[in-house]
């Protein structure tokens, strides 16, 4: 399976203006960061779901970030909001990089990709610096990724236990190290896992078409049994209620670890994520919709 990312997005016509000019600072700020610490082709690996990270690591940070008027490589003669540079879009663009740069390399050893092959060299040095300073959980991601690489070379039938490996590697995506409360730590872990246990069963229904025709791994495929000739609608159709469910339940439970955060600030953008925007994605991912009348941040204007 191919992770997607772009998933965990705001509904941009629900939030006032304000907030989606803070919510676009940073994005761009994110974006801003992985040119500064790591390399300008790194800005490629920018996505909605480590802006959220970002986001919410910033929103739970008593401390206010600086804002600053400037312009970007996108749009060179226009200058817009950016959160500058802090410890929090760091770790976001630090963690985006080194997973990313894993997951290529997994492609690569398990599918044999060509554009994974030349796309390593952009995040490999950058990886190398902050391998450093996250020795512990670039293991711990690696490990993971190839158990869940095994799993599916096996055709592991069960989605759940696809879907928890994935998780707990978002688990350890949204723990940083300089959080020092446990139960602070606890929640963030229950919220991670909860999104990547999200982000992971929607891949699988988004691939059916593709990991169909391609005779690709697939967990739904296998658990629901798809026969031969059954059509992918009719399959759709057939499995769409207990996925709708077990994903719905999903965001049930990551709602309820967010609801557990003590926030300072953004608390009507991550409302909106998690309330309004996660569920839209969903809603269009089962209906085949996909969202394709949406603007994204990347044609209006900004990194």
């Amino acid at each position: 399976m191919s992770f997607l990312f772009g998933y965990v997005r705001p509904c941009k016509e629900e939030l006032k203006v304000k907030e989606y000019n803070m919510f676009r600072a940073v994005y761009c700020g994110l974006c801003k960061t992985l040119g500064q610490s790591a390399n300008q082709l790194c800005r490629l690996g920018l996505s909605y779901d480590f802006t959220f990270l970002a986001l919410l690591l910033i929103a739970l940070d008593e401390e206010e970030s600086r804002l600053a008027q400037e312009s970007c490589l996108a749009n060179p003669f226009r200058k817009k909001a950016v959160v500058k540079r802090n410890r929090h879009l760091e770790y976001a663009a630090d963690m985006s990089n080194i997973f990313t740069y894993l997951k290529l390399v997994d492609d690569w050893q398990d599918e044999h990709s060509i554009r994974a092959l030349l796309t390593m060299p952009v995040f490999y040095l950058p990886v190398k610096a902050g391998r450093r300073r996250y020795e512990d959980k670039y293991n711990f991601f690696r490990e993971l990724l190839q158990e869940l690489t095994a799993l599916e070379a096996s055709q592991n039938n069960l989605l759940d236990k696809s879907a928890d490996l994935f998780a707990r590697i978002m688990t350890g995506i949204f723990t940083p190290d300089y959080i020092e409360g446990e139960r602070e730590k606890r929640v963030l872990r229950f919220l991670g896992y909860n999104l990547g246990r999200w982000i992971y069963i929607l891949d699988a229904y988004s691939d059916l078409e593709e990991d169909l025709d391609n005779s690709n791994y697939n967990p739904l495929i296998l658990q629901y049994e798809y026969r031969k000739g059954e059509g992918l609608e009719s399959f759709k159709k057939r499995i769409q209620e207990p996925v709708e469910f077990t994903l719905t339940y999903t965001l049930s439970n990551l709602a309820k670890g967010y609801e557990l955060l003590e926030l300072h600030r953004y608390k009507e953008i991550l409302d909106n994520i998690i309330y309004m925007g996660l569920y839209r994605v969903m809603r269009n991912k089962l209906e085949g919709s996909d969202g394709k009348g949406e603007r994204s941040l990347q044609n209006t204007g900004t990194e």
